[in-house]
């Protein structure tokens, strides 16, 4: 039923070992390269031109067309404004999983399938479906769950956590039973020399080397606040913009005794609540409130049916799972950890586990602090 797939290939090894994987497996394969920002004419900077090499190597050595397509416009309109308007409000929002919903998994599709022929999409993501790793499980007539795959500290599920079930029905996951060391040798064994030991990616593509402080500062305008703290109420210091900064971060304030931490970032006022210490109670909290969530397959049905839904949560990818209570409210959800976690974050995506499954996500829009210690 699905013949002909089209990979993303981003130049890194994950890719092209999902691609191999692909061809091993008999798939008529096509290689795409996305381009999702123009570090000609705005100030950002993007390795793209690299990559792109790096891309174009191992498709030749697989012997498989790769096709270079931009989505420059659909990311500044679908992603980066986003950002824009988040970090102007004081939110810290997550980039990958916009990038994932509106363009890896939307225009990305979109453009493979209509231009391309293609009968399904692929990516190097360390992710599985119900559907298995090259849809060999795939139900017309059911919906898609996305589990988390074999390797648990390379699992990427969060950044799919907003991912829509239309694409996400006939996306493969060829790395979903490799350990990311299993890849890496793959790569090797098959002379991908280029890619084998690539570092991976960090942190935010178009920014590059430069620092995000002075990245944001070209696109949001300075408006100077007070570092203020907590506990004595006494000015620290003065910072730049609220959008420069986010909970738990460390603002590096001269002459005084302690280090002091993001606590909260107040609109009113402009000014920035800082605590002394990185363990400081005031930036451990276990209660969130979140807007509307994205379920992925649909809705638990302890939520349908008014219960309280007990699974696992993070709002960073590197962290552990904790395990929590959920209720539904009209607005959203209500999540209460069974372990406090520090510098929960407004603006980040609370994303949620059971047996293995992300269930969905949601953006929390508030702390509920406890200023009790």
């Amino acid at each position: 039923m699905f013949r002909k797939v089209a990979i993303g290939m981003s130049g890194g090894v994950d890719s092209a070992v999902a691609a191999l994987l692909l061809k091993r497996a008999g798939f008529q394969i096509e290689g795409v390269f996305m381009r999702n920002w123009d570090n000609n004419y705005e100030a950002g900077f993007c390795s793209d031109e690299r990559d792109f090499e790096d891309a174009t190597f191992v498709c030749r050595k697989l012997e498989i067309p790769l096709h270079r397509v931009y989505f420059i416009k659909e990311y500044w309109n679908e992603v980066f404004t986003v950002l824009l308007k988040e970090y102007e409000t004081g939110l810290t929002p997550n980039p990958d999983i916009l990038c994932n919903r509106y363009i890896k998994f939307d225009s990305f599709f979109e453009h493979c399938r209509n231009n391309l022929g293609v009968d399904a999409i692929a990516t190097g993501h360390y992710a599985n479906t119900s559907f298995g790793p090259f849809l060999e499980k795939y139900n017309e007539n059911e919906g898609v769950r996305l589990l988390q795959p074999a390797d648990k500290f390379k699992d990427q599920t969060f950044f799919l956590s907003q991912v829509k079930q239309f694409s996400l029905r006939k996306c493969m996951f060829p790395l979903a039973p490799l350990l990311k060391s299993e890849v890496r040798k793959i790569a090797k064994a098959e002379g991908l020399l280029n890619v084998a030991n690539k570092k991976d990616s960090t942190g935010i593509c178009f920014i590059g080397k430069r620092r995000f402080q002075d990245f944001i500062e070209e696109y949001i305008q300075k408006r100077e606040g007070l570092f203020i703290d907590i506990d004595t109420g006494q000015t620290v210091g003065e910072h730049g913009g609220l959008h420069k900064w986010t909970v738990g971060q460390r603002c590096c304030l001269a002459n005084w005794k302690d280090a002091y931490f993001i606590f909260q970032k107040d609109l009113k006022t402009n000014n920035i609540y800082v605590v002394p210490g990185t363990k400081h109670p005031a930036l451990w909290n276990h209660l969130c409130i979140t807007g509307l969530p994205h379920w992925i397959h649909k809705e638990p049905t302890e939520l349908s049916n008014n219960n309280v839904l007990k699974c696992y949560f993070r709002f960073q990818h590197t962290k552990p799972l904790v395990s929590c209570r959920v209720v539904k409210y009209a607005e959203g959800l209500t999540i209460l950890l069974d372990n406090k976690l520090r510098a929960l974050t407004e603006g980040q995506f609370g994303v949620l586990y059971k047996n293995g499954e992300c269930l969905g996500s949601a953006k929390i829009k508030d702390i509920c602090h406890n200023l009790i210690y």
